[in-house]
């Protein structure tokens, strides 16, 4: 499961939204956590640019921008908006692997380009987008170039939570789903939920 989809992700019996989402690993290399790192911070647009994940356009005075997450060609100020919708999905995002270098990617993500990006808006100097070209692929780059191999997806409105196993979220029914093999996942894991989570009224299943 990639990060993209749980932005559009809802609970499938109370069609809650947003879910929490509780990341348990990855299935991409520590390097690439690092190399996404070191484009970020190395700031090279011209290799940001060549990569052609984010697409500028202008036409009469306007700018209008498309990438891996914003797929049409939509109005600057449009796109920029669906950013920062994306990015704010993060709040309900809590990355509970050992791996350092992820959880220093959602610390970026939360802090630096989140401000970066909020602030362009704000100032509205659309001629410069190519400044912030390092903050949306980096967006970008969290979004579709990982791949979550386990975790929780939690409807904090009805108290489900569903398994993310192998990469493939199972949202299922409750009549669908087997107790047994998801109240295993459940104790395989509980060492990296806290005690809080497991007091809550969970559902269909709990341990």
């Amino acid at each position: 499961m990639k990060p993209w989809l749980f932005d559009i992700l809802a609970c499938p019996i109370d069609k809650n939204f947003p879910l929490k989402l509780y990341i348990f690993s990855f299935e991409n290399k520590p390097e690439e956590f690092q190399s996404i790192i070191n484009i970020y911070e190395s700031r090279d647009i011209n290799f940001i640019k060549n990569e052609k994940i984010i697409n500028i356009y202008q036409k009469n005075g306007e700018y209008y921008l498309k990438d891996n997450i914003i797929i049409e060609k939509t109005l600057i100020k449009t796109y920029l908006e669906a950013i920062i919708s994306s990015i704010n999905e993060f709040e309900n995002v809590f990355d509970k692997t050992t791996n350092e270098l992820s959880k220093k990617c959602f610390q970026i993500m939360n802090s630096d380009v989140k401000s970066t990006i909020i602030n362009f808006f704000k100032n509205q100097k659309f001629s410069l987008i190519e400044e912030i070209l390092p903050e949306l692929y980096f967006i970008n780059s969290i979004k579709l170039d990982f791949e979550i191999e386990s975790g929780i997806l939690f409807c904090s409105n009805c108290k489900r939570w569903y398994p993310i196993i192998e990469t493939i979220p199972q949202m299922l029914p409750d009549k669908y789903r087997n107790e047994k093999k998801d109240t295993k996942f459940l104790e395989t894991n509980k060492n990296l939920l806290n005690e809080k989570f497991f007091d809550q009224d969970l559902k269909p299943f709990k341990i």
